[in-house]
């Protein structure tokens, strides 16, 4: 793997060190000690991926990642020094496709900046180039999505769980299963964490809420993909 890793963090040893293990394994570190200049690089460098401190100075993680998401489905790999399910839950709810927590090591960093760009840039040669269902439209080769025709913008951990879910529909996936998919490298991650990726996914391609949807809720095991149109 290769390309630009930015890199907010306002400790720049922290940064330093980040940096150096993503060149060790080919990537091109940029840093950015402030939220201002972090914002400013994501529209002129185009990165891969944002590794993103929540606690900066000023215009804080939540606000970066909320304003990236306005315009932007790039990955982005939360740091924070909080441990707590609700924050982790509250930065994957805003858009982050996942996080570390401090104090973290290198290696597991870097290992999980690769996961993330394997699953939104990963190889589509084994399933179908087209899969569709209804008005539903995924198109594999291209990573694109449309529901009716108008494009729908899905971030990494979006788009792999609905291209999970449709590959199989009527099949009931478990959030554990989910999770494996979501992070295959064995990551620890709660459960919730594919609920919240869920709820935003339906955000985006259902657009009645009081109908019977695409993706299906099974009570107390998780979620299949409605076989044929719902609507």
């Amino acid at each position: 793997m290769h390309g630009e890793i930015l890199i907010v963090e306002d400790d720049r040893k922290i940064a330093s060190l980040i940096g150096v293990y993503l060149k060790r394994e080919g990537f091109t570190p940029r840093y950015a000690y402030d939220g201002a200049t972090a914002l400013a690089l994501v529209g002129q460098r185009s990165p891969k991926l944002i590794v993103l401190d929540l606690m900066l100075p000023a215009v804080d993680g939540w606000q970066i990642c909320r304003k990236v998401r306005e315009t932007s489905n790039l990955p982005i790999l939360m740091l924070t020094a909080r441990g707590e399910e609700a924050e982790r839950v509250l930065g994957l709810s805003l858009g982050a496709d996942d996080y570390i927590v401090k104090p973290f090591s290198p290696r597991e960093l870097v290992e999980r900046v690769k996961a993330v760009l394997r699953r939104t840039y990963q190889n589509s040669a084994n399933r179908p180039i087209l899969l569709e269902s209804g008005r539903l439209r995924v198109d594999t080769e291209k990573r694109k999505v449309t529901l009716g025709g108008t494009p729908v913008s899905l971030t990494p951990s979006e788009y792999s769980l609905l291209v999970a879910l449709i590959s199989s529909p009527g099949i009931v996936f478990s959030r554990r299963q989910l999770v494996r998919h979501l992070y295959p490298a064995g990551e620890e991650v709660v459960e919730r964490v594919v609920d919240v990726h869920v709820g935003k996914l339906r955000q985006k391609i259902e657009q009645d809420a009081a109908e019977q949807g695409f993706i299906r809720t099974v009570r107390g095991i998780g979620y299949s993909f409605t076989e044929g149109d719902p609507h």
